[in-house]
């Protein structure tokens, strides 16, 4: 305990010296062992017995990741080593690796100047690693690799030295080509990655050894004497940990080829940050400047016994212990109560944390993953960090309730908390039912949320099966229909269009946001969308299913002030569209003209609201409207002799084969499959391949619902919700 306690003033002193932090993750794909590798770092920090190391998996300290073996929540640590003679700090931050809790994985990314690529020897670069890459380039976080596992090229392949190193160099071209492919011109060729340079480690996280090529050449180690240790057995084994410890080869690597945190915010900020660069809270974080400005980005938000408790990186100033602090999106002040650094699943607690760090604070009230938190005195200053793109979205729901009724309070309770834990899982109440509604990233991320509810908040609850989120759009432009307001004084004439593919897709990636420049924006849209200028300029609103308000009226009067009710209206009729009360995505509405009440009492939401969505409804409804259900790309590896046999289950699934690549006797296949037809495809997938086939699966996108299923599926989603089981039709929305 005492080394622990030594190492947190170590770390203190050495924190105010910028150049001597590196703020890392290790980001993987799901089994290839990230977790174990943080273990090797752990251990070698003296946090942890060497001993259980490899056993322990210390960073996955909630119950349902050590009975499953996956990463859930992103764990902080704060390491110390040595390396050059000179201490240094490195805070670690693992991430989860499967696809389900991939919005974790962009929240931790974001604290991050570099990251440890961890790959299977066998299993290669697997759709997540590549998932993972293409993050960490986007944010411009610097990439170094480990190839983990190559016990399993001696144990399992009986490779020779040379196959073993041509299998390491067809791994290397790999992630080289992935970042050929992602990372902008300026940092291709600096982070490709060059083994001789000792970018990329070898080894085996489970046996906690690892080598670069120079370690190597000065140690005097080779491939050779690593194959006859593994010969020998345990004892052998035991000793190559020690004379090429894994944490050495890891710990010198990131020390050697990742940036300090003023180098790297001062091409990263630019990027990751929408504010004005010129400005001071600018030049301070392009600088890390522990005296200028506060700025800290929270990229995760805890509930503890004590409290909230909010972990994420000082960009810039000190971070104090009773300070006063505003929070940027909650738009309100809140007072820092206290302010630690992690060590493993315990926080330290410490006076303050400067600029370059990763900090815990407790006392932010309403606070969220994704909060900028700025020094009182430059709130109108500083722009928030741009909002986070996830890359998947929430598409499987279900219905919850509590086993004894009793729990019912504590059950909401606890939903809103785990909910601002993870902002991927989202919570409704379907008025109409009564029924609890939870959705998440896959059937995974749901039954893990469950868990955590048993474990963390004791609340034991029964779960209706998986349902899949379905979206309502529109394929073809509707006639203008007149929505009138209960009362006949007020009338809006609207029609709807398709959004175009680019515009969907510059929304998604946050090119385009509904708070950004209108004339910036329509620049963008005209430029890259092919929007004319004019109208581009006249978008009121862009909602959260990426659906488009534009204002295409003159000379209205009193429509600037119902134009916040008019708004409100549409992104309630988008929030559950006419045809299955599902959200309605991709969708441009358009209003033409409109004729408002002189008088306030007669033209409020009670009666706009139902003008504005019956006008839209009717659109839809004559648009050629449809179902899109969510999509899931499947990478799947196995012996070629299997083919047939993966394609006939594919196609039981309605799954389409994108790609088959022969890698070898191995192939690998991208498919395609709706979610829908997902959930017992695992074990469909291994009694076909006599369970040798490996996979990876993530979010692909939307595509409509076949033709032929449609009319069945919308009766089955209102019956679901209790709904008459035909649409309304027009002449119910709008009138004869």
């Amino acid at each position: 305990m005492s080394g622990r306690v030594k190492l947190v003033s170590e770390i203190e002193k050495i924190m105010r010296n910028i150049e001597q932090i590196r703020n890392i993750g290790i980001i993987a794909h799901v089994d290839h062992g990230k977790t174990t590798t943080s273990d090797s770092l752990l251990a070698a920090a003296g946090i942890i017995s060497e001993r259980i190391a490899g056993e322990a998996l210390v960073l996955d300290y909630l119950t349902v990741e050590k009975q499953r073996g996956i990463t859930v929540k992103s764990a902080n640590i704060s390491l110390y080593h040595e390396y050059g003679g000179k201490p240094y700090v490195i805070n670690l931050i693992d991430t989860p690796g499967h696809v389900d809790f991939s919005g974790r994985v962009t929240r931790s990314l974001r604290v991050l100047d570099g990251a440890i690529v961890v790959v299977d020897a066998v299993e290669g670069v697997m759709t997540q690693t590549e998932t993972v890459i293409r993050q960490a380039l986007e944010e411009r976080v610097r990439p170094i690799l480990f190839i983990n596992k190559v016990d399993r090229l001696i144990k399992e392949l009986k490779l020779s030295p040379d196959k073993i190193q041509q299998r390491f160099v067809e791994i290397i071209k790999e992630v080289n080509g992935l970042i050929d492919l992602y990372a902008e011109p300026e940092f291709r060729k600096k982070w490709k990655l060059d083994p001789a340079q000792g970018m990329v480690a070898f080894g085996s996280a489970k046996d906690k050894w690892g080598i670069t090529i120079p370690a190597a050449r000065k140690k005097g180690v080779t491939f050779k004497d690593i194959i006859a240790a593994y010969n020998k057995g345990k004892d052998a084994i035991a000793e190559l940990s020690r004379t090429i410890p894994l944490h050495e080869s890891l710990l010198d690597m990131v020390i050697k080829f990742i940036p300090n945190p003023r180098e790297a915010q001062s091409y990263r900020i630019p990027k990751i940050w929408k504010g004005d660069i010129n400005s001071e809270i600018g030049q301070a974080m392009l600088k890390a400047d522990p005296e200028g400005p506060l700025v800290f980005f929270i990229n995760d938000v805890r509930v503890e016994k004590a409290g909230l408790v909010a972990t994420g990186r000082v960009f810039s100033g000190t971070l104090r212990h009773g300070e006063e602090v505003y929070l940027i999106g909650a738009g309100k002040r809140s007072r820092v109560l206290q302010v630690s650094l992690y060590m493993g699943p315990f926080r330290e607690v410490t006076k303050e944390i400067p600029a370059g760090n990763i900090a815990a604070v407790m006392g932010l009230q309403d606070v969220r993953a994704g909060e900028t938190v700025v020094g009182v005195g430059y709130e109108d200053k500083a722009a928030p960090f741009e909002s986070l793109r996830y890359v998947s979205e929430p598409v499987v729901t279900i219905a919850i309730q509590p086993k004894t009724l009793q729990d019912l309070p504590k059950m909401i309770d606890a939903l809103k908390k785990l909910t601002i834990e993870d902002p991927n899982l989202v919570l409704k109440i379907n008025e109409e039912t009564g029924e609890y509604l939870l959705s998440g990233m896959g059937p995974l991320h749901l039954e893990i949320a469950l868990t955590l509810l048993k474990d963390k908040f004791g609340v034991e609850v029964t779960a209706s099966p998986p349902i899949v989120v379905y979206r309502e759009t529109v394929r073809a432009s509707s006639e203008v229909f007149e929505g009138k307001s209960p009362n006949k004084h007020n009338k809006l004439y609207i029609s709807v269009e398709p959004l175009n593919k680019e515009t969907i897709e510059l929304i998604q990636r946050g090119v385009i946001t509904e708070d950004q420049d209108p004339r910036e924006r329509a620049k963008i849209l005209r430029d890259k969308a092919g929007w004319d200028y004019d109208e581009a300029r006249r978008i009121w609103a862009i909602d959260e299913n990426i659906n488009v308000f534009v204002d295409k009226t003159t000379g209205v009067q009193y429509l600037r002030d119902v134009k916040d009710t008019i708004i409100a209206g549409f992104r309630l009729a988008m929030r559950e569209g006419p045809l299955a009360a599902e959200p309605v995505r991709g969708v441009k509405v358009i209003l033409h003209d409109a004729v408002i009440h002189e008088d306030p009492v007669h033209r409020g939401p009670a009666q706009l609201y139902p003008a504005t969505r019956n006008a839209i409804w009717a659109g839809i409804l004559t648009a050629k409207p449809t179902l899109l259900e969510p999509l899931q790309k499947l990478d799947i590896r196995a012996p070629m002799d299997y083919l047939s046999e993966i394609a006939a289950v594919l196609a039981r699934k309605r799954g389409r084969i994108l790609n088959v690549d022969a890698q070898g006797p191995i192939a690998r296949i991208t498919a395609e499959v709706p979610v829908a037809e997902s959930f017992d495809l695992a074990g469909e997938l291994r009694s076909a391949t006599a369970g040798r086939a490996f996979w990876g699966v993530e979010f692909s996108g939307w595509a409509p619902v076949p033709e032929q299923m449609l009319p069945d599926l919308i009766r089955k989603i209102r019956e679901r919700k209790g709904l008459p089981p035909e649409p309304p039709s027009v002449d119910d929305l709008i009138g004869p």
